[in-house]
């Protein structure tokens, strides 16, 4: 039995075909696309590309679950869920004992607290400013003329960080392009972006109440030096999905199966 998780966000657009048989799940295939201008065009092309992976034909899903900010757009979709509940499904089924979620995507965060079974109980969004997100990483790391990928290599190599004050995206591009006139080591820097993105998600977790485990979706969790900087300021270790930007497609998907 098939169904299909797709979760269209405002950079990316992912989907997941899952099997059920005799009670066990299997991820048959996945794609993960630039969303684009158009969120129903996005979602239509994921949708295929992971069909024509699988080797299967729309008519051999049981239901199309869309989640994601573009849910709304997609008419070939059975339901729509919310990404919180999309989130927390996903994050259980890889870790069953998660009590906190943070997603951190290409330009929204949110932190997620579940119950003893998994079910969401609290949430905090990040969704009207850039800070705090994949894209505030980018613009920066351009800034910087630095690749992103080597920004785990840096945070973990140098002792010294530059404290970042600006909280807005585009001051914050302002006052590196500054530091970087006044001679402050572009490692430096690094280092203390990271640390000011982290600042960030860990108000927002300590409003919603931190509760371990925790696991990181999204992203961002790609980035290392996010992760590490987390894990040092929680004082705790986090838990990463091995692909963590298919999260809330694959919880879409598993939510598309009648429960048992």
């Amino acid at each position: 039995m098939y169904t299909c998780g797709i979760d269209v966000g405002s950079v990316s657009a992912e989907a997941v075909i899952l099997n059920r048989q005799d009670g066990k799940f299997e991820i048959v295939a996945y794609i993960i696309t630039p969303t684009g201008g158009d969120s129903k065009e996005a979602a239509t092309n994921v949708f295929n590309r992971a069909l024509e992976k699988s080797g299967l034909g729309a008519s051999d899903m049981s239901s199309v679950v869309a989640t994601g900010y573009g849910r709304l757009n997609i008419p070939f979709a059975t339901k729509n869920i919310t990404e919180i509940s999309c989130h927390a499904r996903g994050v259980v089924h890889y870790f069953p004992d998660i009590k906190t979620v943070i997603d951190i995507g290409g330009q929204d965060s949110k932190v997620i607290k579940l119950d003893s079974k998994g079910n969401p109980i609290d949430f905090l969004m990040n969704d009207k400013c850039a800070a705090g997100t994949g894209r505030f990483l980018e613009v920066m790391a351009r800034a910087l003329d630095i690749d992103i990928r080597d920004f785990a290599k840096i945070f973990a190599g140098t002792s010294q960080k530059v404290d970042i004050s600006s909280t807005c995206t585009v001051f914050a591009e302002s006052e590196i392009v500054s530091l970087i006139g006044h001679g402050v080591a572009k490692n430096s820097i690094v280092k203390g972006l990271v640390y000011s993105i982290t600042g960030r998600i860990i108000s927002m977790v300590e409003r919603v109440g931190l509760e371990g485990p925790v696991c990181m979706t999204g992203g961002v969790a790609k980035n290392l030096a996010v992760v590490s900087a987390l894990e040092e300021r929680l004082n705790l270790k986090i838990k990463v999905p091995e692909e963590p930007q298919i999260t809330g497609a694959l919880g879409a998907a598993l939510l598309g199966y009648p429960k048992e």
